[in-house]
């Protein structure tokens, strides 16, 4: 069964999934990280592999920048392929005073400025937040592999280039610990479909600092964040 954004059939995606925003870091990812890859989409360039990680299968898919983008490929591995549990990996801003280059955040909820929300006609405001025991399995790989990493809120924006009055400050008063643009659709899609996910995400600047990273100080981290969210996926493959 294919959509019209994947041309997989059932069966060629694993239960659990990771995301990047940029489908040819999962290519990277597969290529890596995987034994034997299977590319299974290639649609919109949005490139999809099954691979085993430790003898299990894992998949990892871009979903693209945005919530509009994460909203669709992961509202189609839920609904279509039943996958039960989507990793978001990527980079984000950091915000928060103590957060530093090169940390790796995970994501136990994620305010947004979106109003993704509103398709739910929900009489309220919906707090979009990680599966628990995949946040404790993320957590639990990080102090294994020795990792630098922060388990807090962050703030899922639909803005990328904010205007010189930026709002990031009031967010991080607020304990906000890092900007990025999807996991809040990500959250509520697994909420929706009664399914996990959970959004790990390696600082590449500091916006409100003027700090950012190299292009191969952003691989080295994005290798890290990659351990812990395999080491994650494994845990729950296994079982």
């Amino acid at each position: 069964m294919s959509t019209p954004h994947n041309s997989a059939k059932k069966g060629d995606i694993a239960k659990t999934v990771l995301m990047p925003g940029d489908p040819l870091r999962a290519k990277f990812i597969a290529e890596t990280y995987l034994e034997e890859p299977v590319c299974y989409n290639t649609v919109r360039n949005m490139f999809g592999y099954t691979g085993l990680y430790k003898g299990v299968p894992i998949s990892v898919q871009g979903s693209g920048m945005g919530m509009p983008s994460m909203g669709i490929y992961s509202y189609e591995l839920f609904h279509d392929y039943d996958v039960d549990r989507i990793i978001r990996v990527g980079t984000a801003g950091g915000a928060a005073d103590d957060v530093q280059l090169r940390d790796v955040v995970i994501a136990q909820a994620a305010c947004t400025n979106s109003a993704y929300a509103n398709q739910y006609n929900l009489p309220g405001t919906f707090a979009p937040i990680a599966d628990f025991e995949m946040l404790e399995a993320a957590a639990a790989a990080a102090r294994r592999l020795g990792a630098r990493v922060r388990v807090g809120n962050i703030l899922s924006s639909d803005i990328f280039y904010y205007p010189k009055e930026s709002d990031l400050p009031k967010w991080a008063e607020m304990g906000v610990l890092a900007t990025e643009m999807e996991a809040a659709a990500l959250y509520m899609n697994a909420a929706e479909a009664g399914k996990k996910a959970l959004c790990i995400a390696t600082i590449s600047d500091c916006p409100l600092r003027g700090e950012s990273t190299s292009p191969e100080e952003r691989q080295l981290s994005f290798s890290r964040m990659i351990e812990i969210a395999l080491e994650t996926a494994y845990f729950f493959e296994k079982m």
